[in-house]
């Protein structure tokens, strides 16, 4: 069951939609992995690694899934900042 790419998805759904009702930037880097996993299940990138892995296919899916919401949070940290990060201010006016 975990290797169907339609899994991922909604696991992905549920985590946007999540974040949407706790914004936290946390659970969008879960469900930017958890769309990529079922992305690369769709396209076949990742069905080779489920094949190889012999019985071990859904802990390389968990391993893939972790590695990459981690970069996906990393980024997201890079680009929109720490929550909570004070607000950019300007002290002149394109008026003037």
């Amino acid at each position: 069951m975990w290797s169907a790419w339609w899994v991922w998805m909604l696991a992905a759904l549920m985590f946007g939609v999540i974040e949407v009702l706790a914004p936290s930037y946390i659970m969008l880097g879960f469900a930017i992995g958890a769309g990529l996993i079922g992305l690369s299940l769709l396209t076949g990138l990742l069905g080779s690694l489920v094949g190889l892995a012999g019985g071990y296919g859904f802990a390389s899916l968990l391993v893939a899934f972790a590695v990459l919401s981690l970069i996906a949070w990393i980024a997201l940290r890079a680009v929109f900042g720490p929550p909570g990060a004070a607000a950019q201010t300007f002290d002149d006016d394109v008026n003037d």
